[in-house]
């Protein structure tokens, strides 16, 4: 085992790998920017190191800087958390060849599942449905674009192949509009991701978002850990997040986790992952798969009680998975909400000074988070200031217990999106479970539009 891990992140992420490496016995490095001097998790660690200003090109993505605090603090393994660099194949193998061992999948993985082409085909070669689309990159000539989509059928939506977290997507609706749509999806995927290959899928109306988390060894020993629904959602990112996902049957849930699971032995593939799927009508789709640690991953922790974090260290380490497919059972249901610091309702970032700050508590109440009274939240970085998860034996008491929590949380000095989440708590579509990707978007308009 470790005796010493580099966490190359920052924000509840980074606190929640320092208290892992505790209950392991592993000795903590915590790389941090100026911004961050005050945080938490940098009072915490056994040694912080910082690397850089507060903006995140000079400092949580500045590799050499990473590196170097490896090698002066004798660090033997660097956890990237999610974000940053955490599914950067370049940065993955810079780790390896520096003498380190980098806690997730291997660097060639990272880049076949980075790119949603080359993604995608891997998938279709181990059986799992994918979204109908073009068969690889779109081509130069805006002919041969038209005729794909045509067989397709509109709406359609185009993607960077290198694009992720929401972005480099555009959806076309007309013939007319297709070619200009995916000259100006090329610029927007090279300016973002340096990457111009776009590609075509078919537009689903009213797809829920289904996602597969799974863990794999090197000794080819794979599971899946259930399902989450991540349904709820604006402009491509999650508010809320559930496991399992509502109305999913057990049949359904089995067989596309059991095809994931096969994809992971058969590509080879290390750590923990997460395939995403769109599912509608009772079909799933593969869209893309994330290689690292998710932002909901506490849901999954949640159900099946197996600490997702921790077995990514083990896994780094070299151990086998300590548990087969029998063994993984869901207890009850959990439910995630993302709080933010940012108007609940226009979406406007709120930095600043929290003055005051109380986290709920209770039975099946969890709340990771990295801030206090008196900490200044930056402007540099993304919005979330910490995540509340509720866990109830049947998903109706976890609701009850999340309104519950939310009302009882106290965050004073910013503003933050909790009366957007207890609004959907007590939302009659909500509570009824199912809802599709649109959803949370189609409300929100509905709301701008009613008169005040």
């Amino acid at each position: 085992m470790f005796e010493k891990i580099l966490i190359a992140n920052r924000g509840e992420i980074a606190l929640r790998i320092q208290r892992a490496c505790r209950e392991l016995g592993i000795r903590t490095v915590v790389v941090h920017s100026e911004a961050d001097t005050e945080a938490k998790y940098v009072k915490l660690a056994d040694e912080s190191v910082c690397i850089g200003p507060a903006p995140a090109a000079a400092s949580y993505l500045n590799i050499p800087a990473i590196i170097s605090a490896a090698e002066v603090t004798d660090a033997e393994a660097i956890h990237p958390g999610y974000g940053f660099l955490s599914e950067n194949a370049d940065f993955a193998e810079k780790v390896q060849g520096s003498g380190f061992v980098f806690i997730g999948p291997r660097p060639e993985n990272i880049r076949l599942m980075g790119d949603k082409v080359s993604a995608k085909q891997a998938m279709m070669k181990a059986g799992v449905p994918v979204v109908p689309g073009s068969e690889g990159p779109l081509p130069e000539a805006g002919a041969e674009i038209v005729k794909i989509a045509r067989r397709i059928g509109y709406p359609v939506i185009i993607k960077a192949a290198g694009g992720g977290g929401g972005r480099g997507m555009r959806v076309v609706h007309t013939e007319a509009a297709l070619v200009n749509a995916v000259n100006l999806t090329r610029r927007e995927a090279l300016a973002a991701f340096s990457n111009p290959t776009v590609y075509l899928e078919k537009y689903l109306e009213n797809p829920r978002h289904i996602e597969i988390q799974v863990l794999a060894d090197e000794h080819r020993n794979a599971v899946y850990l259930g399902e989450r629904d991540c349904s709820m959602q604006r402009r491509h990112q999650k508010v809320l997040e559930e496991a399992p996902a509502p109305e999913l049957p057990q049949k359904l849930r089995e067989k596309i986790g059991e095809r994931c699971a096969e994809a992971c032995r058969r590509i080879g593939y290390r750590g923990a992952g997460t395939f995403e799927f769109l599912c509608e009508d009772g079909e799933f789709y593969f869209i893309e798969m994330n290689t690292r640690v998710q932002v909901e991953h506490p849901v999954t922790e949640m159900v099946t009680g197996i600490d997702i974090v921790l077995q990514q260290i083990l896994i780094a380490a070299g151990e086998k998975l300590p548990f087969r497919q029998k063994d993984i059972v869901l207890r009850g249901h959990a439910i995630e909400c993302r709080i933010n610091a940012e108007d609940p309702y226009r979406f406007t970032p709120s930095p600043g000074k929290i003055t005051s700050y109380h986290p709920p508590g209770g039975p099946g109440i969890r709340v990771d988070s990295h801030v206090y009274s008196g900490y200044t939240v930056p402007p540099y970085y993304d919005s979330m200031v910490g995540k509340v998860i509720a866990h109830g034996a049947s998903r109706d008491q976890a609701i009850r217990r999340m309104r519950t929590a939310l009302s009882e949380m106290v965050v004073e000095g910013i503003q933050t999106n909790i009366p957007l989440h207890l609004d959907l708590l007590h939302d009659n579509r909500f509570i009824s479970g199912g809802t599709s990707i649109h959803y949370l978007e189609q409300k929100l308009a509905d709301r701008q539009q009613k008169p005040k």
